[in-house]
């Protein structure tokens, strides 16, 4: 019988009334089922936010180093568990295993960072311009934050969300995606064992359009953050539009790499491979068009499909497999239904394009990778996001031209550039419609301590990571005194 995984509600690992469940399976091995994870409704929701609601002035009133001790401590418990953390997370999700550990160590770094945010300064001195007058900006908790995360980073993400929340004075509901609850539940384990008081951290699991729309109408709630598809944060803004809650979304991209004709073709292609294909193109950050030169265009694709087609497909905790499946039956139907749509706008399929078969790979959601030539901006193939180790090569003119090609859709998370022209390097980052940018660097692969987030439909509302982070999850309150009557 597998595990049954509780929700956790004012400081108690509790099962939902209904007693329902929902299995949490491998994909890679769909005999294998982690674990089962409570089918929560609006009740328990409900229960979580108010639990949140009653434990924030205390936590709010707790000086803020304090707050970041138990972000240290979660920290440590959750690097001693490392391995098993990262087993879980390929088990549950697919990606290979030395991504997983890699996604678990920045959690870690995640809950250090904010921890030690909690001793820095949050207000600041101004000067007036009147006598015996003292004049300061300080930051207050907004309350209570509900916080809905994706399955892609499902340890990294809820990190990100959770530790600068919580060191600002928020309590916190986490509902997290169902296809990959149990590395979530491992963060807000690691939190309850730090000892972190009841009712600051509440993990409730279950459906959207149950558990996570009870959350977000809840009347405690000050602030919701998101990720996940333009769909549902679209759905999101409209909702709370009229009740004046703080949002912050981060939903779809894609994100080109640009490679102009000076680039070293072999380190061009493996930037390409890094970015397209790695974690399963399962990343808003992955590339998912290659905007290339045409004088350097057949060569570099030449060495792509030969490097695409030795790329190991399979279970992530086998040694040697460099991209594990898609993560369930819907996002492999996804990425053979684009493949298909590609073909028929008439795409031309160079390498991949079919779901591997045979063996092991009949237990799991395996895909190749793939690519495609000849893609039209025009194509859907170029303009919607696939979410799957899908690659569209486009061919550009010169560089104005690659410009236009980067620019022409209406996402603007992440954009790429493979060149040694610093000319065309700044003229790249100033002009491309981005919020990441990067520079001889894979599209996907971001750091804690700088800022996340894109323009246009990508992203909507503050930033997050870094610094920048605690400005969603406060408000400023601007402090006039004057010392003398």
């Amino acid at each position: 019988m597998p595990q049954i995984y509780k929700n956790f509600i004012a400081g108690k690992w509790v099962e939902c009334g209904s007693k329902k469940t929902f299995a949490n399976v491998n994909p890679a091995n769909t005999d294998e089922i982690l674990g089962l994870f409570q089918a929560s409704g609006a009740e328990e929701a409900k229960a979580a936010c108010d639990a949140a609601a009653k434990a924030q002035p205390a936590w709010a009133a707790l000086p803020a180093p304090r707050r970041g001790e138990y972000l240290y401590k979660a920290a440590e418990l959750l690097e001693s568990r490392l391995d098993q953390v990262a087993e879980d997370m390929t088990r549950e999700e697919g990606k290979i295993l030395p991504e997983a550990k890699g996604e678990v160590k920045r959690a870690i770094n995640i809950l250090r960072y904010f921890g030690g945010e909690g001793a820095r300064s949050f207000s600041y001195q101004i000067p007036s311009e009147r006598p015996n007058v003292f004049c300061y900006m300080m930051r207050k908790p907004l309350g209570v934050v509900g916080l809905i995360t994706p399955w892609n980073f499902p340890s990294a993400i809820p990190a990100w969300k959770m530790a600068p929340a919580l060191v600002a004075g928020n309590t916190v509901v986490i509902k997290p995606a169902s296809l990959a609850p149990l590395s979530p539940y491992r963060l807000v384990e690691a939190l309850e064992q730090a000892g972190i008081p009841e009712g600051v951290v509440n993990y409730v699991t279950g459906g959207g359009s149950t558990a996570g729309n009870a959350v977000v109408e809840h009347p405690a709630i000050r602030a919701i953050s998101f990720t996940g598809s333009c769909g549902v944060g679209n759905h999101l803004h409209e909702k709370l539009a009229g009740r004046k809650v703080r949002i912050q979304l981060e939903m779809g991209g894609k994100n080109p790499t640009i490679v102009l004709k000076d680039a070293d073709l072999d380190y061009a292609a493996d930037i390409l491979i890094n970015g397209a294909f790695f974690s399963t193109g399962q990343k808003c950050t992955a590339c998912s068009r290659a905007i290339i030169e045409k004088s350097i265009y057949e060569p570099l694709v030449e060495k792509l499909v030969a490097k695409t087609r030795r790329l190991k497909v399979g279970n992530g905790l086998e040694a040697g497999v460099q991209i594990g499946p898609a993560v369930d039956a819907s996002q492999l139907e996804t990425d053979l239904k684009y493949i298909e749509i590609a073909r028929k706008e008439g795409a031309k399929l160079l390498c991949g394009g079919n779901r591997l078969a045979g063996g092991a790979y009949d237990k799991g959601y395996f895909v190749e990778p793939t690519l495609f030539d000849n893609v039209k901006p025009e194509m859907r193939i170029a303009q919607e996001e696939v979410f799957g180790p899908v690659l569209a090569l486009m061919a550009a003119n010169d560089f104005e031209d690659a410009m236009r090609l980067a620019n022409s859709v209406k996402f603007g998370l992440s954009a790429s550039i493979v060149s040694r022209d610093l000319t065309r390097v700044h003229q790249f980052i100033n002009g491309i419609e981005a919020g990441l940018i990067t520079v001889n660097l894979p599209t996907a692969g971001v750091e804690y301590q700088l800022p996340f987030g894109g323009t246009k439909e990508s992203s909507f509302g503050m930033r997050e990571q870094g610094p920048q982070a605690l400005d969603f999850y406060t408000e400023s309150h601007t402090v006039y005194m004057k010392y003398t009557q």
